[in-house]
């Protein structure tokens, strides 16, 4: 197969959505299952990297970010043309030695035949940080049993509050606002680590032969230094506003492998076709420290790039990999996938009334083809989203 770029960017684009959504059309029957649907995805692959200079790690940590516009002003925003979405899926890496890098990439399609191209559209607004809607339904998850277990024990924390979601071996995916605020990198980014929940032992129990002698005591992390980050330009030059709401995620590089089970990501399917139409996250919340919390809840609204809905939750839980499980018809069985990344509050205008929300993300055909390269380094492995 060989990789053919755009010509005609504005009309490409709109093919490629296009392409993106086709074999989406699901027909229920008694024995239907929510299942996965068949994309056409896009390449993303890097054109040139330039060297940058060593940057500032001065902006404060903010576990949650805003915006200025809602879903209809998001859903009424202009498609950015191919140069613009070129521009906004380049990347600032960051080494832990300090130095950073910018790549410049390109946006191809794996077909002999047509089109290709996409981007991304708009979005925002913002609040205070109460995120939480009447009766709380957070539920606190305790016991190891339960914690070191998948899919639990793909949340880890990050040393500057957020959470993170295992995506592979040495890989989580979490917001960008966690470890840049859009026009610099956070304090103590340069070092930043990730904190995998581990039991601690009472009384030297561990590996003792009497089965109730080891007592478990509350949770404790074992951190991990991360080796690079990878953050798109799109966060960076739309500093949190307009667009770059849509492209708050990251990628951060372990510097050894966790040996955990990993959730692998996926393209986010409509709101519609979600199982009950709910999304789950689990997060670590900075009302309840040491917890992990884990909600589920109903999608309110959607744009091509968000996800409305009112999952209660505490800054701290921004970052964390929004879920759903569906059923994978090549493999027969149901599989959870990472569809989006929990970003953080909005308020927004419905029809001249004010309502709030809490964002994620969602994982679309490019942004999965570029986070995808990212982990795998091939895109000849990232052709199943």
């Amino acid at each position: 197969m060989a990789l053919s770029m755009a010509g005609l960017p504005g009309l490409l684009f709109l093919v490629l959505l296009l392409l993106c959504v086709a074999g989406q059309g699901m027909t229920h029957s008694a024995s239907w299952k929510p299942t996965w649907p068949a994309y056409r995805l896009p390449v993303v692959l890097p054109q040139s990297t330039l060297t940058l200079a060593k940057p500032d790690f001065g902006a404060e940590a903010k576990l949650e970010v805003s915006s200025l516009c809602g879903p209809e002003c998001h859903k009424g925003a202009p498609l950015p043309t191919y140069e613009e979405a070129k521009q906004y899926l380049s990347y600032e890496t960051l080494y832990s030695n300090g130095s950073r890098t910018e790549t410049r990439v390109g946006i191809y399609v794996l077909s002999p035949r047509s089109a290709q191209q996409g981007g991304e559209e708009r979005a925002g607004r913002a609040r205070r940080r109460r995120q939480i809607y009447g009766y709380d339904s957070r539920f606190s998850i305790f016991g190891k049993d339960f914690l070191l277990n998948y899919p639990f024990s793909t949340s880890v924390k990050l040393s500057t509050g957020c959470t993170g979601t295992l995506v592979a071996e040495k890989h989580v995916l979490t917001a960008a606002h966690c470890i840049h605020d859009g026009k610099s990198y956070v304090k103590g980014t340069q070092k930043l680590r990730v904190g995998f929940l581990k039991p601690r032992y009472k009384d030297g129990a561990r590996g003792a032969n009497s089965s109730s002698a080891a007592v478990p005591d509350p949770m404790k992390f074992q951190w991990i230094r991360v080796k690079r980050t990878h953050v798109p330009k799109g966060w960076i030059k739309g500093n949190a506003n307009d667009i770059g709401m849509d492209y708050d995620y990251a990628l951060l590089e372990l510097k050894k492998p966790h040996k955990r089970k990993f959730m692998k990501i996926g393209v986010s399917p409509p709101a519609k076709q979600l199982p009950g139409g709910r999304i789950h996250f689990s997060g670590y919340d900075n009302d309840r420290p040491g917890n992990l919390v884990y909600r589920f809840c109903d999608v309110k609204d959607e744009t091509y790039d968000l996800l409305y809905q009112q999952c209660d939750a505490q800054p701290g839980a921004s970052g964390s990999g929004v879920y759903v499980r569906m059923w994978k018809r090549p493999q027969q069985k149901w599989e959870r996938k990472i569809i989006g990344i929990f970003s953080g509050h909005q308020w927004v205008d419905m029809n001249g009334s004010p309502q709030d929300f809490n964002v994620a993300v969602r994982i679309t055909p490019l942004k999965y083809a570029q986070i995808c390269y990212w982990i795998k380094g091939n895109y000849l492995d990232c052709r199943e989203g």
